[in-house]
């Protein structure tokens, strides 16, 4: 364990040149006196690790030291690997950069670890659009992608319900559920584009400054949680058999069902659960409802439970013909 934290330590002071005893504490999540600890042993060892004294210092290598990736177990070779599946990065205009670097980390690798890049692309393959969703990529998806890692401003053509240009600092590229998404800074705003909505791009000669409190993840993070709630804004209340639990997660929305989980009450004598159930709309919940069968039964609000009575007589009627 100590052996990979060290083998660690020196990857994050090659990658990022300076780094401060609480940044690499933070990163391999040990204490400031671990990392004291391990600077000593690395020193010890022929690491040249350097303390630069001061307000602005922190730990770094001597003299351009490099290490070679010796270190690598199987397992961490293969997700390596792993990491650069194909189709994203093709469609980001990526795939020479990124053939070179595995090119780079196979020469680095010990030749019994060499086969890792051929195991992981027979074992793992990731196919990104959703079955019905276009395969091909926006055309101009290879623009942005150039914009964000140049960190240069872009005006853009947006197709909503009117075509509209926007001056957008953009900050980041998402891949969700097949289709991509453009994150960037529009005045004191984060705002989120579909690419494939995006008509023209401009790549100016201008470049920004991205804030440093910004972080991707968590913003997407925040912006799908919010989207979700606000595509879910009723509540209806609803009886569950032991089987209608067990469809909530075919016929509802994932959110939607993690919520009415977490609000079943304790099951009566038959196994029935009474709780509470996030609907776009009460039209929807009808159609959704009807789903369910004799698995669901709805309580409230009334005129939902009436639409499903009323349903429920009429197909009596129509099955009961002979």
């Amino acid at each position: 364990m100590r052996a990979a934290r060290l083998i660690s330590l020196v990857l994050l002071l090659q990658s990022r040149e300076t780094m401060t005893a609480a940044e690499l504490a933070r990163e391999l999540e040990v204490s400031e006196r671990t990392v004291y600890r391990d600077v000593l042993a690395l020193g010890a060892a022929g690491v040249p690790v350097y303390a630069d004294r001061g307000r602005a210092g922190g730990y770094r290598l001597l003299g351009g030291y490099r290490t070679r990736l010796t270190g690598l177990t199987r397992p961490e070779a293969e997700a390596i690997f792993l990491s650069g599946l194909p189709g994203p990065v093709d469609e980001m205009g990526l795939a020479e950069p990124v053939a070179a670097a595995r090119l780079k980390v196979l020469a680095a690798l010990p030749a019994p670890l060499r086969d890792a890049a051929h195991r992981s692309g027979q074992r793992f393959h990731l196919d990104v659009p959703g079955w019905f969703g276009a395969a091909d990529p926006p055309p101009l998806l290879g623009a942005l992608a150039t914009a964000v890692w140049q960190d240069r401003v872009v005006e853009l053509r947006y197709r909503r319900d009117r075509e509209v240009t926007r001056t957008v600092q953009p900050y980041g590229l998402v891949l969700k559920g097949g289709v991509w998404y453009l994150v960037g800074r529009v005045g004191d705003d984060h705002r989120t584009y579909r690419v494939d909505r995006v008509t023209a791009v401009e790549v100016t000669a201008d470049g920004f400054d991205r804030h440093d409190d910004f972080d991707l993840p968590s913003f997407w993070s925040a912006r799908v949680t919010g989207f979700v709630e606000a595509m879910l804004p009723e509540r209806i209340t609803v009886r569950l058999s032991p089987a209608g639990l067990r469809a909530l997660r075919y016929v509802t929305e994932p959110p939607a069902a993690r919520d009415a989980l977490a609000e079943a009450g304790e099951p009566d004598e038959r196994g029935w659960v009474v709780t509470r159930l996030p609907v776009e709309s009460l039209d929807v919940a009808y159609t959704m409802m009807l789903r369910f069968g004799p698995e669901a039964e709805v309580l409230e609000p009334a005129p939902l439970r009436a639409q499903l009575a009323d349903a429920t007589a009429r197909l009596h009627a129509l099955y009961s013909r002979r």
